[in-house]
């Protein structure tokens, strides 16, 4: 056979490390299924295994050996993808790689835990000392987005635009999480484990149940939906726990809190997409626009609270949810552009409602 050329032998080095062409993929590719030079090939491999060992060698690997099974590998699988070859080629080197490096590793481990805490002897014992630690996930919706979300605990829910939720892993043994914004949940049932989410100082304590909540920090309020099941509120600043039945709608506000009978379609419209307002006041419409359509809302006049409004909204644009609006009620509306800031960043669009006279 020919001995590999200068030119082959880089590109058989680019590789191994991972940084060829396609067209020097498929050139080496070639060398291995169409039995090129096997002394050469071998050089190669042991010079990358030496790289990996950082100078440790061992007569039992049996380069020769490993090559020859990579020729097997590749003749047995010549129909498979690239990718395929490239993996099985690389297992080769890793498996081989944690050989030197696994027992490096504890090495380590048993040196530091020895300098920290002076008592580690052996790696049984640092395996008796290692305690899970915690870490915290969140998810995040952005403004004018919504974001489905399924929890470790199979639990699935939606995010509105603007809101945030995070909770700690491991999440088996602690279904507890934290909410800023708007959410709908659907809690996989655990009767020896309650569903706890917290929005600021009150809590929202479930078993297994469908409901939608609204806990935006700028807003000073929260609302809570029951659709199915049942649930419990309580907050640290009022004694009192109010347990909440299906269709059911509780408003905390001020530290008091009200409830009162609802359809609960209208608050979990927003997970399909549907802007839907069932004789909701003006400034409530203007919070769900803001969040909707990632704008500002502005009233010019007070006088404009009063008015109410129906309507279902499906992939409507911003005008047209206004112009809507303005046909059934005495309004005009002002859109603003949005305006660059001096960081280079973008106000939001402002939208104005005014009263017609």
């Amino acid at each position: 056979m020919t001995a590999l050329k200068e030119e082959d032998i880089k590109i058989i080095e680019k590789y191994i490390a991972g940084i060829a062409s396609e067209e020097e993929n498929r050139i080496v590719e070639s060398f291995f299924t169409s039995g090129e030079d096997k002394a050469e090939m071998k050089r190669l491999m042991e010079k990358e295994w030496n790289q990996i060992s950082n100078g440790h060698s061992d007569n039992n690997l049996k380069l020769s050996q490993l090559l020859d099974h990579i020729h097997h590998l590749i003749r047995k699988n010549e129909y498979e993808k690239r990718n395929t070859v490239l993996r099985k080629v690389f297992n080769i080197y890793i498996k081989a790689a944690a050989i030197l490096i696994l027992p490096l590793i504890i090495t380590a481990v048993i040196g530091y835990s020895n300098l920290k805490e002076n008592i580690i002897s052996s790696v049984q014992e640092v395996k008796e000392d290692v305690k899970e630690e915690s870490a915290t996930s969140t998810i995040i919706a952005p403004f004018g987005a919504r974001v489905a979300f399924s929890l470790p605990d199979s639990t699935t829910g939606m995010l509105n635009s603007g809101s945030r939720l995070t909770y700690s892993i491991p999440f088996s043994g602690n279904r507890n999480i934290k909410l800023e914004g708007e959410a709908w949940f659907d809690v996989k049932y655990n009767e020896s484990n309650p569903f706890e989410i917290t929005a600021g100082n009150s809590t929202v304590k479930v078993l297994g149940t469908s409901f939608n909540i609204n806990a935006y920090p700028a807003e000073n309020y929260i609302e809570v939906v029951l659709s199915k099941g049942k649930v419990e509120f309580s907050d640290k600043n009022n004694d009192s726990k109010v347990t909440m039945y299906p269709s059911e709608r509780l408003i905390f506000h001020n530290g008091s809190i009200s409830k009162s009978v609802t359809d609960p379609a209208k608050y979990y419209g927003w997970t399909e997409g549907k802007l839907v307002f069932r004789g909701d006041l003006m400034a409530e419409v203007g919070r769900r626009i803001e969040r909707w359509y990632n704008v500002k809302f502005e009233l010019a006049d007070r006088e404009l609270e009063k008015y109410s409004f129906r309507g279902t909204f499906e992939d409507d644009t911003l005008e047209e949810v206004l112009d809507l609006l303005s046909m059934t009620s005495p309004i005009r509306y002002k859109i603003r552009p949005r305006n660059i800031k001096a960081d280079g960043t973008y106000e939001k669009e402002i939208v104005t409602i005014y009263l017609k006279k």
